[in-house]
């Protein structure tokens, strides 16, 4: 069988989750050291059939989506917190309260740096933003955190 098989790992050997970026809207935010909440569910809605005491219909209800938390060390650059004021507070007032929502991307690349595959997430916005905890008694890397919501994703294979 060719590389087209469903059953071969992406990119020929099993990729590993530690190679990864974030982009907004085609631009690259940067890598990250971790994303969370990559995930949908399907409500399942039941019906009760009468007469019927043996089973229950199950049928597809909404799909709902986690919001998406990144988290990485404290860079020189500020756009994950500018894009938080831009959408928040008196940035978003400027925008007379008009939300810009964003197309954003987590994509995986092997070690040579090739796009294997992206989770593209639609309508995606900044609801929060932490920066690092202090303490004298701290040996701990400096970490900043964003939590994204989206309305939902599709994946996208880029790998030959």
């Amino acid at each position: 069988m060719g590389s087209s098989d469903i059953t071969t790992p992406l990119g020929g050997d099993l990729p590993i989750a530690n190679r990864f970026l974030f982009e907004l809207d085609g631009v690259e935010l940067g890598v990250f050291k971790e994303v969370t909440g990559l995930n949908v569910s399907v409500q399942v809605d039941e019906i009760r059939e009468g007469g019927q005491n043996g089973f229950v219909h199950q049928l597809p209800g909404r799909m709902t989506w986690p919001n998406l938390v990144f988290r990485r060390g404290v860079t020189n650059g500020n756009a994950l917190f500018d894009w938080f004021n831009k959408t928040s507070g008196e940035g978003f007032a400027s925008s007379e309260n008009k939300l810009t929502k964003s197309t954003g991307a987590v994509t995986v690349i092997d070690p040579v740096g090739e796009r294997l595959r992206s989770w593209e997430f639609i309508d995606v916005f900044p609801v929060r933003w932490k920066g690092p905890d202090f303490s004298v008694e701290s040996r701990d890397p400096l970490e900043e955190e964003l939590e994204v919501a989206h309305h939902g994703f599709r994946a996208v294979t880029q790998a030959s």
